[in-house]
């Protein structure tokens, strides 16, 4: 018999309670509900779960093939007060998003300020499916996590602007990292938006498992569109990043120990609140490889769009 899912959605234009039990005990009907409902609402969570590293690793090879990554940039690392430490040869698929040092070495990355709205890994030639984010000590109440909805976010674009951006493509810029600092590895590349590093994608892009159109805007520092000038490209990349960070477009995450927050980094950005540098915090991720975006017309009509349609009505 399969283990019983329940799926509880936000009031919000985005997001799920997944209610599941034990993850390590899914069987594979179960963890195709959790597929499907991580689809239809784009981020879920799962709460109360008690993952070790290897657990956490079991559970994410469950949704696909692992993107490997160097460990996250901490800012006091950058700023070289501290060494960088964040990786465990035991389990290289995991990275650690944390802002606590111990030893004169940064356990994780990101540190406790403000991360601004993106999405993980843009600038790959083919960005991630999915992050999974486990929380292993988050004190209540601090570093929120906010989400937004890019179907809706193009849905909504007046039909002016929408016709506009439809086949643009977007330079997703590799120099900055997720915390605003310049990766070192990138330190002598041209400082010029327009042919510095970072992969091109459609400003649209067609989701290939849903079949529906969203936006698809990465970060905005640096980003660049193809064949405007750079006065043209911020003026209108500007709009869209203000259009799409609207609170109707928003859902955002309050963390609980043992959350398993399952984002699509195709059809959403996220972004986190700044906290008290004295507080510990402390989450494991990992993330699950993506295919180069495209654009294909014929995308799901407006009535098959389901909840995320009828929300905005």
């Amino acid at each position: 018999m399969s283990n019983s899912v329940e799926v509880v959605p936000t009031e919000a234009a985005l997001g799920a309670e997944v209610r599941c039990g034990d993850v390590r005990k899914l069987d594979d009907a179960a963890v195709a509900a959790v597929r499907q409902a991580w689809l239809a609402h784009l981020v879920i969570v799962i709460r109360g779960q008690r993952l070790s590293d290897a657990d956490l690793v079991a559970f994410g090879r469950r949704f696909g093939e692992f993107q490997y990554s160097t460990p996250l940039p901490s800012p006091l690392a950058s700023e070289g007060k501290v060494a960088q430490g964040g990786r465990d040869k035991r389990h290289p698929e995991i990275t650690v998003v944390s802002n606590v040092v111990e030893g004169g070495v940064a356990r994780g990355g990101l540190g406790d300020g403000e991360l601004v709205w993106h999405s993980d890994m843009s600038s790959y030639e083919a960005p991630p499916n999915q992050t999974i984010l486990y929380s292993i000590e988050v004190p209540s109440g601090i570093g929120r996590t906010g989400f937004n909805n890019m179907y809706l976010a193009l849905d909504a674009l007046p039909p002016a602007l929408r016709a506009r951006v439809d086949g643009l493509m977007l330079k997703h810029d590799a120099t900055i990292d997720a915390a605003g600092y310049l990766r070192e590895r990138f330190k002598d590349a041209a400082a010029d938006v327009r042919v510095s590093p970072g992969a091109v994608h459609p400003l649209v892009r067609t989701h290939p498992e849903t079949g529906r159109n969203c936006l698809f805007l990465g970060r905005r520092s640096k980003a660049y569109v193809a064949g405007m000038t750079v006065a043209e490209s911020d003026a209108l990349l500007d709009a869209l990043f203000e259009h799409a960070a609207q609170p109707q477009f928003a859902w955002h995450h309050d963390w609980k120990n043992g959350d398993v927050l399952m984002w699509d980094n195709r059809c959403v950005m996220h972004r986190r609140d700044p906290f008290d540098p004295a507080v510990r915090r402390t989450l494991h991720r990992v993330v699950i490889k993506g295919t180069r975006p495209f654009r294909t017309p014929g995308a799901l009509p407006p009535h098959e769009r389901g909840r995320e349609t009828a929300m905005m009505k």
